[in-house]
């Protein structure tokens, strides 16, 4: 089971959120001492626990995980395991959802603005696989697929005019790159019907929805429903209904970041969603693709304090985790539960007090990039760090691994899974010799070949 007791839930009918202060202390210290920072660690009985509970919320629905949200192999095996379909945004999650086990009738693909070799992938991979679905959102997408010879399993994706998630750059539902105009849908709809197995419609209002972003969350599903009820009644005495399979209303359920903001009410939510989106046409299911609510709150970041420096305006305190390990903060100001799990020690050399037993103190926790964005937060109360303190940072199980990245020529982290009581290094850590193999490959390839 999960390593440490999740809070009690926030209200009568609402999931438990589980928080940074619940995992044990003593269990991460002993990874970090064993595995080195910075270093992610994700539970996978938590990722079930969470494909269950959204199982238990819309048990009449598909529920389908967002792949990018995290795409380690043993979350993917989790997931699957769980039931859930895998929704992927690309031919890499593609292929790494068939790795972990997938088969076409679980996959869903959904581009935006594919590149040809990735549509020259799928197709590929559809060709052996006829169960997989192709979700379009681009009048475009769907004749480039003709002209790769591809007529089955066809999603049309629409742009609903409707946004909400926790920052401008995820609010994927009012922005004019997602999917095909509400106005143009139906239109667009029978139109792919006539090349296609069209299967299903799809929106999605954005990522990170929180409680007070719901109505904008029922309003993209209530027109995604009225849609699904106009392509079911022929358009003319001549046509024909159009025989859907589902609706796909998207998913971004948000999750509690800050200490005390209280969970998602899924319960509620998933009630909502239904009375919103009904009546549906006989034979048309409800679809949902969560991916944060599955493995934000299964992971952490650890990260160990280097560097104390006090200064006029704040306390510096610096770190060897920073936005190429969780490029988050940096890229949409996100809030990251930060704790003080201690072991370092004071300038005489002497061991630091515990963290209860310090006062709490305003610093800028900082890592070692060379921006001044590079930040996991600012003037945050911390049980006062001192050089090499391990600290936790909470909710980074979605979107922490999966954005980091290689600049300033900094190695990617390493990754462990917990799983029933076990541990595995699920992704090694990369190396200063990773950095440059594939320039040495280049390089030796193209000498090759003027060697010739």
């Amino acid at each position: 089971m999960s390593d440490g007791d999740a809070d009690a839930p926030d209200g009568p009918e609402n999931p438990p959120a589980r928080r940074v202060s619940d995992w044990s202390a003593e269990r991460l210290a002993g990874l970090a001492d064993e595995h080195d920072t910075p270093l992610y660690v994700q539970d996978l009985d938590r990722v079930g626990e969470n494909c269950e509970r959204l199982r238990d919320a819309f048990p009449d629905a598909d529920v389908r995980y967002a792949v990018k949200a995290h795409t380690g192999r043993a979350v993917l095996e989790t997931v699957r395991e769980a039931g859930l379909d895998a929704e992927c945004a690309s031919a890499g999650e593609v292929d790494r959802a068939l790795a972990a086990g997938f088969g076409g009738d679980r996959l869903h693909y959904t581009a935006v603005n594919p590149p040809a070799r990735d549509l020259d992938y799928v197709v590929g991979v559809a060709e052996a696989e006829p169960d997989l679905t192709v979700t379009v959102g681009a009048v475009d997408t769907l004749d480039r697929l003709a002209e790769r010879g591809y007529d089955g399993r066809v999603c049309v994706r629409v742009n609903p005019g409707v946004g909400a998630g926790h920052h401008e750059k995820v609010r994927t539902g009012g922005a004019a790159k997602f999917g095909i105009p509400s106005d143009r849908a139906a239109e667009a709809t029978r139109d792919a019907a006539e090349r296609f197995d069209v299967v299903g419609i799809h929106a999605h209002a954005g990522s990170g929805i929180d409680s007070d972003q719901l109505d904008s969350h029922r309003e993209l599903v209530a027109r995604m429903g009225e849609l699904a009820r106009e392509l079911a009644e022929p358009e003319d005495a001549d046509g024909s209904p159009i025989d859907l399979e589902y609706v796909d209303v998207g998913g971004g359920f948000g999750v509690p970041y800050e200490e005390d903001a209280p969970a998602l009410d899924l319960p509620a939510v998933a009630a909502a969603t239904r009375e919103a989106v009904a009546p549906l046409p006989a034979g048309v299911d409800l679809a949902i693709e969560p991916g944060r609510y599955v493995v934000a709150d299964a992971g952490v970041l650890l990260t160990r304090v280097n560097t104390v420096k006090p200064t006029p305006d704040e306390r510096v305190v610096g770190v060897d985790a920073g936005m190429t390990d969780l490029l988050r903060p940096a890229m949409y100001d996100a809030y990251h539960p930060i704790r003080n799990l201690g072991g370092g020690r004071e300038s005489d050399g002497s061991d630091a007090p515990a963290p209860v037993d310090r006062s709490a103190t305003p610093v800028t926790v900082a890592g070692p990039i060379c921006e001044t964005g590079d930040t996991l937060c600012t003037d945050r109360s911390l049980a006062d760090p001192a050089r090499g303190d391990l600290l936790a940072v909470g909710i980074a199980g979605a979107y922490g691994y999966e954005m980091a990245n290689q600049y300033n020529s900094r190695p990617r982290p390493a990754e462990v899974a917990l799983d029933d009581g076990t541990v595995a290094v699920v992704r090694r850590r990369e190396t200063l010799g990773d950095l440059t193999t594939v320039e040495r490959d280049a390089n030796r390839t193209d000498r090759t070949e003027a060697g010739r």
